[in-house]
């Protein structure tokens, strides 16, 4: 099936799983001039009639049928992500486009037959990543993009948060193998890795050790460190952990070969979760040596501080990514993020994992 004819300038939308994150999704879907916001399925009954009361939408219990209603054209999939590819391929064959939360899936097979499906039906495949809105994390693209600190050299992705019981304890699924496909390497830091991997570039090789060291009531990582190797040349090192309380902050540094260093702090203490943190730190830019720019580091934070005082950093650039989706539906364009970005992060969580299980240096092809 190809994807359904699109009106002039909105877009029926849905949201596939009504937990924590659908609520930010939901909020931006009822706002967004470009969204006609009709629809929610969920397999718990009592929670997707909940939520749908609460934006005055239809209940499916069932998928399938859902995505028969022709008033739909597109979905945010907000589910564990083991059950990411199964929807996205149902919702591609139904000639539906689709917005899916990180990470795309726990696989590359997954991505590639998400990918697949989305590129057989015509319809657009997106990856949430709204931190790729941040304005401290353009700056840090631009910078590097246009050669200000030469080529990358060395990059260091810094994720020093904390996760406690009653986070585990949320959903049944949390904190298992069956059902979140690893722990804080697929979960909690998926946001930094891309933003690392975008600025530095393609992964040539990595090793990782990943254990869980504080959380003996869980079954999967909270700790993790590993060393890179990018196809440029450039070397990389993680070290993410759960296990700070109080959190500290999530960061990424590059350095290049002009000897300039420029970064991001894109959280503040814990990183964000919806449902549980009343509000994000604003991102801000933490280091920045590029000569001649050093001065704009203090106005820049002060911008950044301020405009983290008048928007909630999770609900704003949320909001600009799914109007970004639909915008992109409705040009007839890909989405900033595409199907083919996210498996690039995937590609290297998952090589991550096999290196601790491999004792092994994984190389990417």
């Amino acid at each position: 099936m190809t994807a359904r004819k699109q009106p002039a300038d909105k877009i029926g939308t849905a949201i596939i799983g009504p937990g924590k994150v659908a609520h930010i999704h939901a909020r931006a879907l009822a706002a967004l001039p470009e969204s006609n916001f009709v629809a929610v399925s969920g397999r718990n009954a009592e929670r997707t009639q909940a939520f749908a009361a609460q934006y005055g939408l239809r209940a499916y219990i069932n998928l399938d049928e859902m995505l028969r209603d022709p008033a739909i054209e597109a979905v945010i999939i907000c589910t564990p992500h083991p059950l990411h590819a199964e929807e996205t391929v149902a919702a591609a064959q139904a000639g539906v486009h689709v917005l899916v939360e990180k990470p795309m899936a726990l696989t590359v097979a997954d991505c590639d037959r998400m990918i697949a499906a989305a590129h057989a039906a015509g319809i657009q495949l997106g990856v949430i990543s709204q931190r790729r809105w941040y304005e401290p994390v353009q700056r840090v693209k631009q910078a590097i993009e246009s050669g200000k600190i030469g080529k990358p050299i060395l990059g260091t992705v810094t994720v020093l948060g904390w996760r406690g019981p009653e986070y585990y304890a949320m959903d049944a699924w949390r904190g298992t193998w069956d059902g979140e496909g690893g722990g804080i390497l697929v979960n909690q830091v998926v946001h930094q890795l891309d933003l690392f991997q975008w600025f530095m570039g393609p992964a040539a090789e990595l090793f990782c050790y990943w254990d869980n060291l504080s959380h003996p009531y869980i079954q999967v990582d909270d700790t993790a460190v590993a060393v890179l190797r990018f196809r440029n040349g450039a070397l990389g090192n993680i070290v993410v952990s759960n296990s700070q309380n109080p959190g500290l902050y999530a960061n990424i540094h590059v350095h290049g070969y002009t000897g300039a260093s420029i970064g991001v702090q894109t959280d503040g203490g814990s990183i964000f979760f919806a449902g549980q943190a009343s509000r994000a730190e604003p991102p801000i830019n933490d280091l920045w040596t590029i000569p001649g720019e050093e001065p704009l580091l203090a106005q820049w934070q002060a911008e950044d501080r301020a405009r983290g005082d008048e928007q909630d950093p999770m609900t704003y650039y949320h909001f600009l990514q799914d109007r970004e989706f639909l915008q992109a539906i409705l040009q007839n364009r890909p989405p900033m993020v595409t199907g083919e970005e996210g498996r690039k992060l995937v590609e290297i969580v998952e090589a991550l994992y096999r290196s601790q299980k491999e004792h092994a240096a994984i190389r990417f092809l």
